[in-house]
C-alpha cells in the first residue's frame, strides 16, 4: 500500500519505518524539519520518502495520524482532502502538558476526529503501546505467539486495512468493536503508559489477551 505519515515523531517515525520495511510505499511528513523527514526516509529504506502532508495524502491508500492533539487541526488543514481515505489514528486527546485526556466518557479523540473528517474512514489503533516496543515486536513477528493490539472503527474497509498494518508490524490485531470503543481504549493507553514509564523494567512493554474455554 501507499501510506502517508501525518506526524513523524516517535510513533509516526517508527511505525512509518516498519511499514516501509514491511514493503509498503511510505511518505513521511509533518516534522520539525525537512531534514528529519529525509533522514527517516533514508533509514527506513525501501520506497520511503519525505514530503509535505498534502503530498503524503495524495494517492495514499491509508494515512497514519500521529500528531499531538494540539496540532490536529493544523495537520488536517495541510493534508487537504482526505475524503475516502482510511485514516488510522494513534493520537490520544491529551492536554498541552500531556498529563490528562481532554476528551472522555461521552466521546473520544477518535470520534472527534471522525466528526472533523466525516468522509474518511477513521480507525483507532497503535495508541495502546509505547513507541519503544515497536522494533522489538517487529523483530519477533515470525514467532507463533504475538502480543495483542486492540483497534476499533465503524468501517469494514478501514478496519481491514488497519488489521493488515497491525499484523505487518508484528502484533495480533484484536477488533474491539465500533469507534465509540475508543472511549475505553484511549484511557487504556494511559494505563499502559503508566506501566511503561512509571514502573520498573522500562518502556519496552506490550500486552497479550488470552481467552480460556470452559
Amino acid at each position: 500500500m501507499r501510506i502517508g505519515i501525518l506526524g513523524s515523531g516517535l510513533m509516526g517515525g517508527k511505525l512509518g519505518t516498519l511499514f516501509a520495511r514491511a514493503g509498503h510505499e511510505v511518505v513521511f511528513s509533518y516534522a520539525r524539519s525537512e531534514e528529519k523527514l529525509k533522514r527517516l526516509a533514508r533509514k527506513a529504506g525501501g520506497e520511503a520518502r519525505a514530503g509535505t502532508p498534502r503530498e503524503a495524502t495524495q494517492e495514499a491508500h491509508a494515512l497514519l495520524l500521529a500528531v499531538h492533539w494540539s496540532r490536529l487541526d493544523d495537520v488536517l488543514a495541510q493534508a487537504g482532502d482526505v475524503a475516502g481515505k482510511v485514516v488510522v489514528t494513534c493520537s490520544l486527546p491529551m492536554n498541552s502538558d500531556d498529563t490528562a485526556l481532554v476528551i472522555g466518557q461521552t466521546s473520544s479523540g477518535a470520534e472527534e476526529l471522525a466528526r472533523k473528517i466525516p468522509a474518511a474512514h477513521v480507525v483507532a489503533a497503535f495508541n495502546t503501546v509505547p513507541s519503544e516496543v515497536l522494533f522489538d515486536v517487529y523483530a519477533g513477528r515470525r514467532k507463533a505467539a504475538r502480543p495483542s493490539l486492540v483497534y476499533c472503527g465503524d468501517d469494514r474497509r478501514g478496519k481491514t486495512t488497519a488489521s493488515r498494518l497491525i499484523r505487518d508490524v508484528g502484533f495480533e490485531p484484536l477488533d474491539a468493536g465500533p469507534l465509540r470503543i475508543a472511549r475505553y481504549t484511549e484511557p487504556f493507553g494511559l494505563l499502559v503508559a503508566q506501566l511503561a514509564y512509571e514502573r520498573k523494567g522500562g518502556p519496552r512493554l506490550a500486552y497479550t489477551f488470552q481467552r480460556f474455554k470452559s
